[in-house]
């Protein structure tokens, strides 16, 4: 153990009642803590309500979506042509773990007593059902049946309550198809909910049959091609390799195809998330002012206290840095005692919304009915780390003062 470390764990364990420096190194462990705990929950909110609002955008459109090149940018779709060759192809690109065939159709609905234009996406028996399945408040998922058509549908609770609908219920719904109206009639099989208004009360889910007749495609032409991903981090890399794929399709004259990720099909909520990290950074900033100034303010009076103390070091011989190692290692100790316990509150606050939600938060204004967290380890280790390395840092500016204290002077007015 070096002298200085034994001085500073000296100074910071044995601190009588009566110091002056003692309730500015509580504020400041204080400070620390409390920072610390805000730092984790914004960023555990933050990543929780990034992957939250994404989980729900994709759940409705996939990851990556191949359409026809000659789309208008509307629902209303034209049919791609896919073979196996390239299904097996695709299946085979590094990250895709799924492929599913999806058509999309506006239409309307109309009740006796009201009417809500929406769109008809279809799906096949390929479906991923476990985002929906996640989200069911009545009913059930749609079973395929290859050997006949069903008319089952289902809707969100959203449009269900704004048409007067419930589980088992018909309705009408008509289509513009070729300058006529044409219409259809389903049964609604189950009820979903997932606070994402905007989407909840647009998209009704039925067999992709429906759309292939309506549309007079054969069973070999579908709207586009759903694929999701293992990493959504990856998804641009992942992206690329699909895009060569339909590229060299292209270049065969077999299909045009045209690729698009979920971040392309939905620019502005990206945007919006994007936007997110900004708040995070500054939150962060500002705790880390705040615990500084604080953890500053401890240092300078804690010197102040200490000059007769120093002075005597300096006579028997202790250099400046020696001292200022001593005041250093000291600082160390206040930063990791307000460190742990802002992780122990930070964390414990967290689990406790996490597991209860007893946080509340309006849907219709942020896509989700409470606050959503992410426990990401990665980021709360380096938070922690960062915020270690940064507080340590803005320590040996201010022990500088140690450098101005004469021997010679401290000792005279003793």
């Amino acid at each position: 153990m070096s002298v200085e470390y034994f001085i500073a764990k000296r100074i910071h364990f044995q601190q009588g009642k009566k110091n002056i420096s003692r309730p500015a190194v509580r504020i400041a462990t204080i400070a620390i803590a409390l920072g610390m705990a805000v730092m984790i929950l914004a960023v555990s909110i933050v990543l929780g309500f990034k992957q939250e609002i994404r989980n729900k955008i994709i759940g409705f459109g996939g990851h990556i979506q191949i359409t026809n090149y000659d789309n208008n940018d509307t629902y209303e779709m034209q049919p791609v042509r896919v073979g196996d060759a390239f299904l097996a192809d695709l299946s085979k690109v590094p990250g895709v773990s799924h492929i599913q065939f999806f058509a999309t159709k506006p239409g309307m609905i109309k009740t006796k007593s009201d009417f809500q234009g929406v769109v008809i996406k279809g799906v096949g028996p390929d479906f991923d059902w476990n985002f929906f399945k996640a989200n069911m408040v009545d009913g059930d998922i749609l079973h395929y049946n290859k050997d006949s058509l069903t008319n089952k549908v289902i809707v969100s609770k959203t449009l269900a309550d704004m048409l007067g609908l419930k589980t088992e219920d018909n309705f009408l719904a008509y289509f513009i198809q070729a300058q006529t109206v044409r219409a259809r009639k389903f049964q609604i099989a189950g009820i979903y909910s997932t606070n994402f208004v905007d989407y909840d009360k647009l998209f009704v889910l039925t067999d992709i049959r429906h759309i292939q007749y309506l549309n007079g495609w054969d069973e070999k032409e579908y709207g586009g091609i759903e694929i999701l991903t293992n990493d959504f981090n990856k998804l641009e890399e992942t992206a690329f390799e699909v895009d060569k794929l339909a590229t060299k399709e292209l270049v065969h004259n077999v299909q045009a195809y045209f690729t698009q990720t979920i971040k392309q099909l939905n620019p502005q909520v990206f945007g919006w998330l994007n936007l997110l990290d900004m708040n995070v950074w500054v939150i962060l900033g500002l705790m880390l002012a705040v615990a500084g100034f604080n953890m500053i303010s401890s240092l300078l009076i804690l010197i102040l206290e200490r000059t007769n103390m120093i002075g005597i070091l300096k006579s028997v011989g202790f250099t400046n840095w020696s001292i200022r190692k001593i005041f250093l290692y000291h600082s160390f100790f206040l930063i990791g005692k307000g460190m742990l316990w802002g992780n122990v509150v930070g964390l414990l606050l967290a689990a406790v919304q996490y597991y209860t939600h007893v946080i509340p938060l309006d849907p219709e204004s942020y896509y989700v009915s409470y606050v959503p967290l992410q426990f990401n380890w990665y980021w709360i280790l380096l938070l922690n780390a960062g915020t270690f390395v940064a507080s340590v840092l803005m320590m040996i500016g201010p022990s500088y003062l140690i450098t101005k204290i004469s021997p010679a002077k401290i000792i005279r007015y003793e």
